[in-house]
């Protein structure tokens, strides 16, 4: 069957095929910088940086990381929050060669010692305040070089010591390593997508050629950096084309209104939480939205209800996006004017149609070399220049990532309809999608263990109309345990496990349901939830 017929309906609005990347991300930032070096590059609240000061900064961090011998293929983490610094430590890291490992603020101990050590960066720009508070867990990590960043940091008197060298910077190509973004996946630990310069380029583009960025547009940094969407979305799209990108430390409704407003912003990809948040904050009532004609929405299911109580709201209608880690960001996007339709089965928004270069099928559950037809649920498959190489150190997971001919099975269950639109109608595994974040039960289960009143434990996601999913703990106490409540076992996850991973809600009961073979049901439990 056909993996891309809707290009037959909709070829008026993209292009069926992409040119392949002929250079690096940091090729491309440099051929921008060149070209519009007064030009804005991020607004930070009320300052602006241009593209020539954030090329000399990335520079001067480059010299740096030369100075402490970082080479090509070695790692650096950051670990801000949306900041202009990140922007400076991926660009000079990639001067150098080097591989980005873009890590969460929100990290506890266990969870950032993992990603030290299985990256193995040798470099970590940080917040001031996380590394204080980790800085024994760093010491004894792989980094062996750190900077800070805001109260109390050394980042901004290391760029201004360092004189330029040229020397430092080394020829990267489109094939080159340019990111690690970690994925829980879908079973184990942690992994590290491996994303390619050309993936980043190619995927930077479809955003210009899907959402029309052009001269005028400004991009609002509402998608974490660290996340693959801020990195293609919002970092990479602005090295391409050259729109200014907003950025504020973090989300914060008032504030995210209030620079819409400041910079005229246009463009931006958010998680529908930040929609509903922008929709409900007191300021919304007195905002001007005008300018941002350009809202997508992805990470989590987005329900036809919101959509148009903020387009009522806010006079902008949010259209629908869907991406991966794993495809280093969009794989369906619904067209800039046009409005995605709902499956009359599931009930279910469009997430849209694949883009350019991507083929796109769902595929029996029980045998993924079996396509099924339009309308038929199985599991969304992808594959495309887009995707990513593999998962770091991890040969077996990466050769399992894909089925024969290359496709990657999401572990999605999805339908696709007789126009090529897509839906996501469930999901093949047990993974929990928070706020656009996602989260694997056992990692909770983990830490529920800990507690020493807890015998048996299981975490499912539950709906809820502001995170989409909130996770939700069963808990089964040890005979003679003394009373405890649900706040107690919240508080003792809070303490151990990033912000959205802790449970919201705690149910006690007697036994935690299993099969024959003492598996734990979780189906049986979310029928109850």
């Amino acid at each position: 069957m056909a993996t891309r017929p809707w290009f037959n309906h909709y070829s008026n609005w993209v292009p069926h095929e992409l040119p392949l990347p002929e250079r690096s991300m940091i090729d491309l930032f440099e051929w921008t910088a060149a070209a519009r070096p007064d030009a804005p590059a991020i607004h930070y609240f009320e300052e602006s940086i241009s593209f020539r000061q954030l090329d000399d900064q990335a520079n001067r961090f480059a010299t740096w990381l030369a100075r402490h011998g970082i080479a090509k293929g070695e790692r650096v983490a950051v670990i801000t929050q949306n900041d202009p610094e990140f922007a400076v430590a991926q660009l000079g890291a990639w001067k150098r060669g080097a591989i980005l490992v873009p890590l969460n603020p929100m990290f506890k101990a266990k969870e950032l010692d993992y990603h030290l050590r299985d990256s193995g960066a040798r470099a970590l720009v940080a917040l001031a305040a996380y590394r204080q508070e980790h800085r024994e867990l760093i010491a004894a990590s792989p980094v062996e070089c750190v900077l800070t960043t805001h109260a109390g940091g050394d980042l901004h008197a290391v760029l201004a010591a360092e004189t330029p060298d040229p020397a430092v910077r080394l020829a990267v190509s489109p094939e080159d390593i340019a990111q690690l973004v970690y994925t829980s996946g879908t079973t184990g630990p942690p992994k590290g997508a491996i994303g390619l310069h050309r993936n980043i380029a190619l995927n930077a583009e479809v955003f210009r050629q899907w959402m029309q960025i052009g001269e005028g547009d400004v991009i609002l940094g509402a998608a974490p950096l660290f996340h693959i969407t801020g990195l293609v979305a919002d970092l990479a799209l602005s090295y391409l084309t050259g729109a200014p990108l907003v950025l504020y430390h973090r989300f914060d409704a008032a504030t995210t209104l209030r620079m819409v407003e400041r910079w005229q912003a246009t463009f931006c990809v958010a998680a529908i939480t930040a929609y509903i948040a922008l929709m409900n904050d007191p300021a919304a009532a007195s905002a001007d939205f005008s300018s941002m004609t350009k809202c997508y929405s992805g990470g989590a299911p987005v329900a036809p209800g919101i959509v148009d109580q903020f387009q009522a709201k806010l006079g902008v209608r949010i259209h629908n996006i869907y991406g991966l880690t794993e495809s280093n960001s969009p794989s369906h996007a619904t067209p800039l004017g046009a409005q995605g339709p709902v499956d009359p089965n599931s009930g279910a928004l469009a997430v849209g149609l694949p883009i350019p270069n991507l083929d796109a099928c769902i595929v029996d559950l029980a045998d993924p070399s079996r396509m099924l037809a339009p309308g038929e649920p199985g599991e969304l498959a992808m594959r495309g220049p887009m995707m990513f190489l593999g998962y770091w150190n991890k040969p077996e997971a990466s050769a399992a990532a894909f089925h024969g001919g290359g496709w990657f099975l999401t572990g999605d269950v999805a339908v696709m309809d007789e126009q090529g639109w897509f839906y996501i109608v469930d999901r093949k595994k047990d993974m929990i999608v928070a706020s656009g974040f996602k989260v694997w039960p056992r990692d909770v289960e983990d830490v529920l263990y800990q507690h020493p009143a807890v015998r048996e434990c299981a975490v499912i996601g539950v709906p809820d109309p502001y995170r989409g999913e909130t996770v939700k703990a069963f808990v089964a106490l040890k005979n003679g345990a003394a009373a405890v409540s649900g706040e107690e076992i919240m508080a003792f996850c809070k303490e151990r496990l990033a912000a959205y991973k802790y449970p919201r809600l705690v149910e006690f009961v007697a036994e935690i349901p299993k099969t024959a073979t003492g598996k734990f049901l979780r189906r049986a439990l979310r029928g109850k939830a």
